[in-house]
């Protein structure tokens, strides 16, 4: 006889993997939006481990998908009270609905916009936290955004040294802007442009920096530029 508790988890994990399909959204994007290593629920979903979601982790699971904690193996407290009942019996009813606030990790990878940055271990080291409905009018999906630090001054004055950037990793066309690509291997930041036949042009904002022109399958696109923050 397999025990409630083992039927509870695998519900869970059953819920999730269906939650994460109709959105769209990858495990491992997922696991990156709780700050969490890529591979984290794809443990859990496919072996078990961890054997349940750590508390904070599945109330930004829930937020993010707007279903009760419950579906992702909260305990009930008290039986649900739906919004009628709440409002009948004077009790503030449970909300279903995406928070109001979306917690971005941060990766300490860095981007450099000097140099370059060998690529490490995308492993989150913090959160950053933006508006849910700033991001939804910027048609940003929180799952597939990321915040990574400027290393370096090739592309002042619009990005400093220190400075943090929104990085929307969600695949586009590419379109002029301020991107983070990898190229030879390396991190870097840089405003890109179309160039003629197929390729893109790599500019540094800093003039002292020499454009590059190159062709676009060599160019690896991680993610758009959407925000920037920094020290005044």
């Amino acid at each position: 006889m397999v025990p409630a508790d083992s039927e509870s988890e695998d519900g869970t994990r059953t819920r999730l993997v269906g939650l994460a399909t109709q959105r769209g959204v990858s495990l491992s994007a997922l696991s990156a939006l709780i700050g969490r290593n890529t591979t984290y629920l794809q443990q859990f979903v496919r072996k078990g481990s961890p054997r349940k979601l750590e508390e904070n982790d599945r109330r930004t699971l829930a937020e993010f998908f707007g279903v009760p904690e419950t579906d992702l193996g909260a305990s009930p407290r008290g039986g649900v009270i739906t919004a009628g009942q709440g409002a009948s019996r004077g009790v503030k009813p449970t909300r279903s609905i995406a928070a109001e606030w979306a917690d971005i990790p941060r990766l300490p990878l860095g981007a450099s916009a000097g140099p370059g940055t060998l690529p490490a271990e995308e492993i989150p080291s913090g959160r950053l936290r933006f508006n849910h409905r700033w991001l939804k009018g910027q048609g940003l999906e929180p799952a597939m955004l990321s915040v990574i630090e400027v290393e370096g001054d090739s592309m002042e004055p619009t990005l400093r040294d220190g400075d943090e950037i929104l990085v929307d990793r969600t695949p586009r066309p590419l379109r002029a802007g301020i991107h983070v690509i990898r190229l030879d291997d390396v991190l870097l930041v840089k405003r890109l442009e179309s160039g003629p036949g197929g390729t893109v042009r790599i500019i540094s904002d800093n003039p002292a920096y020499p454009r590059l022109e190159r062709p676009l399958n060599e160019v690896e696109l991680v993610g758009r530029v959407v925000w920037k923050g920094g020290r005044l």
